[in-house]
């Protein structure tokens, strides 16, 4: 009798093991045969739901099935947009890449940019920045350049697109992001007496951020470099720049900025 009860146990639990392996097997098999139609229409229900992750498992069932089907390109954008929704940016920016490695010719070119524009920016995003309100402009900029080059592809490339005038907007904010740390970095050079470093530096921000608070205030920095340095017709041609940039700003900001020129003037 024991036997028999052994023999009986052994075989429901070989079943309904069997009967897992086969419902598994089956599922992931199922998915694979799935129409692709079927399977496209379903990842757009998902994504249009807000069902990122669900969408992505589809999406990604399709580009692995059907990567050469007709829904191929539109299941590439859907992964940028889906990968970017869910805050795997890395994985956005590879996909965007791709998409435009494989479609240089697609006619939402500009979007595939503009949201690569956004996936770097977003990576150059400080969270605990954001919620202290502590100033980390001496952090990284790779990504924030990243996105810089994106936007200014995007105005210059596709001026007519949807997506320019925000761009426009996000290159003002990239440039006063990275002449803060270019600031940063002259004033690091200022304090350890390295002149020669400060007038590269500042020069170099002339150049690519002329229109930026920070760029003014490095004025301070190169006329202090120069000064240092003994090299007094530099110094004046930067005495000129300064008193241009004084007479064009409200008087508030001459006071602020004649205490910060103080400031450097002093060593302090």
């Amino acid at each position: 009798m024991k036997l028999r009860l052994h023999s009986l146990l052994a075989i429901v639990i070989s079943g309904i093991v069997g009967g897992m392996l086969i419902s598994c097997t089956s599922s992931k098999s199922d998915l694979s045969h799935v129409p692709e139609i079927e399977l496209h229409q379903k990842a757009q229900t998902e994504l249009e739901s807000g069902n990122i992750k669900s969408s992505i498992k589809l999406l990604e069932a399709m580009d692995k099935n059907y990567p050469f089907g007709p829904y191929s390109q539109q299941v590439q954008l859907d992964l940028i947009y889906a990968y970017y929704k869910s805050a795997d940016l890395p994985l956005a920016v590879v996909s965007i890449d791709r998409f435009l490695k494989l479609n240089p010719t697609h006619p939402n070119i500009d979007w595939a940019i503009y949201m690569r524009g956004l996936s770097n920016m977003a990576q150059d995003d400080n969270m605990i920045q954001g919620w202290f309100n502590v100033d980390r402009s001496d952090r990284d900029t790779d990504f924030a350049q990243a996105a810089f080059k994106d936007f200014t592809y995007l105005v210059s490339g596709f001026p007519n697109s949807p997506y320019a005038a925000d761009a426009q907007k996000r290159l003002v904010f990239l440039k006063n992001r990275l002449s803060r740390y270019q600031l940063k970095v002259a004033q690091y050079y200022t304090e350890r007496g390295a002149y020669v470093a400060v007038v590269n530096r500042v020069i170099n921000m002339l150049q690519q951020f002329p229109d930026t608070d920070s760029t003014k205030e490095a004025l301070l920095l190169i006329r202090n470099s120069y000064d240092q340095l003994g090299l007094v017709n530099e110094r004046q041609k930067v005495d000129l720049l300064i008193q241009a940039n004084l007479h064009n700003m409200p008087q508030k900001e001459q006071r602020s900025f004649l205490s910060r020129m103080t400031s450097v003037l002093s060593g302090s």
